[in-house]
């Protein structure tokens, strides 16, 4: 039954020290999903810190610099199943200049779970973690307004609270937004139903997990498929075989479909799609297949087989939403690797066209270089054509990361408009 259960991936998100990975670790223990020789060193540890009880932040913060400093710094995964479903937390860290790993965190997730200190309201980070959340297309977001014990468990706090994010979400493109108030030190409203807060008449936050329906970030429409590599066998039986291995991204293929390759635009039929275990008659996003096509056609790494009558744009100019997250400053005009599928090649920053305003969700005209976490529109050109959808469209062939050369260290992450 388990394995049958749906996989749901979340992420954590907050500014520092709002308890995320707290939260998480409340979560873990109070629904039994900790091995007992886990819990066994985590007791030590907290023992050796000075703590009365279980510290249950150090179930994710498995880091030296971590667990000195009290912070989470990498991004953590952490699996645990439920007899309702499986999942798959992303712990991110809170601190600014971490923005970068959020975004790591983020890009995959199915849910967005953003904390907020109760104490403290809504804070820059908050509404950068909102934006950030709205930009990857993450379907649903949880607010969970947390240390409710520390503002007496007060209604009216969470309501002002609320009534902050609210407005920021109608400025943002979130579909399903849940609030709720919890206190991941005792443990209210994460697992068990809280008892000091009888006004809130939702669900607990594992329940509403649960219960969240999900559908598939996969499209189905379109046939996308990136060529990895060709396949040239060297046995006999084998010689003439000419494959084109690679991941789906996108859609269905089926022998007999009328496709182009791009950006050639050369076209053929697929002859057969082959498997280790034998031939499909259809293949679907994400499996990995090798294709045959009918044509003898010049196919190398990079290219992309597409249905004839649903092509993607292919453009060396494009329009992106830019998440900068180097610590060094980028210029227009600077140059980098954009790697895009299993397409790598050569870019430029060829203009800012404007940057957000995190406080104000405002867009601001600035043409000067890019700082670390700046989130901006530019236009980038690319050495030879890029395949592209709309990330609103397509995740995978909407989605880049750009790369310095001269470090091989990603500096930035952006979505096709």
């Amino acid at each position: 039954m388990l394995n049958n259960n749906q996989l749901l991936r979340f992420t954590t998100a907050g500014s520092v020290d709002d308890g995320k990975s707290t939260l998480i670790g409340r979560l873990l223990y109070d629904s039994k999903s900790i091995f007992e020789d886990q819990l066994e060193a985590i007791e030590t540890t907290s023992k050796k810190k000075g703590h009365e009880g279980v510290d249950l932040a150090l179930f994710t913060d498995g880091l030296r610099d971590e667990r000195e400093q009290g912070i989470t710094i990498d991004v953590a995964y952490r699996y645990f199943t439920t007899p309702k479903r499986k999942f798959i937390i992303a712990d991110t860290p809170g601190h600014i200049q971490y923005t970068r790993n959020m975004v790591t965190g983020a890009s995959t997730a199915n849910v967005a779970t953003i904390l907020i200190d109760a104490r403290h309201g809504v804070i820059e980070q908050t509404k950068r973690h909102a934006f950030i959340a709205s930009l990857l297309q993450i379907p649903h977001v949880i607010v969970c307004i947390n240390k409710m014990d520390l503002v007496d468990f007060s209604e009216e706090v969470f309501n002002n609270i609320v009534a902050q994010f609210e407005e920021i979400a109608s400025k943002l493109l979130v579909k399903d937004v849940r609030f709720i108030p919890v206190s991941a030190l005792l443990g209210d409203n994460v697992v068990n139903r809280s008892e000091n807060m009888p006004w809130y008449q939702g669900a607990p936050m594992l329940h509403t997990l649960e219960t969240m329906h999900i559908s598939s970030d996969i499209n189905k429409v379109d046939g996308r498929f990136p060529v990895q590599t060709v396949l040239r066998p060297q046995n006999d039986s084998h010689r003439d075989y000419r494959g084109y291995a690679g991941r789906i991204a996108s859609g269905i293929f089926r022998p007999g479909d009328d496709v182009t390759v791009m950006p050639s635009g050369f076209t053929s039929k697929i002859k057969t799609i082959d498997t280790l275990d034998g031939k499909l008659d259809e293949a679907f996003a994400p499996m990995s297949v090798s294709i045959t096509l009918e044509d003898d056609i010049d196919i190398s790494r990079g290219d992309m087989i597409v249905r004839s009558k649903n092509q993607p744009d292919a453009s060396q100019d494009i329009e992106v939403m830019l998440c900068w997250l180097h610590n060094d400053t980028a210029k227009p005009r600077a140059k980098y690797s954009i790697r895009h599928t299993s397409n790598d090649q050569k870019a430029m920053i060829k203009e800012i066209i404007y940057k957000i305003d995190i406080e104000t969700l405002d867009r601001i005209t600035d043409d000067s270089a890019l700082k670390m976490n700046d989130i901006s529109k530019v236009k980038i050109r690319t050495t030879k054509p890029l395949m592209v959808d709309s990330y609103r469209e397509n995740r995978t062939t909407g989605s880049f990361i750009l790369v310095d050369d001269a470090t091989n260290e990603t500096v930035a992450a952006g979505m096709v408009i």
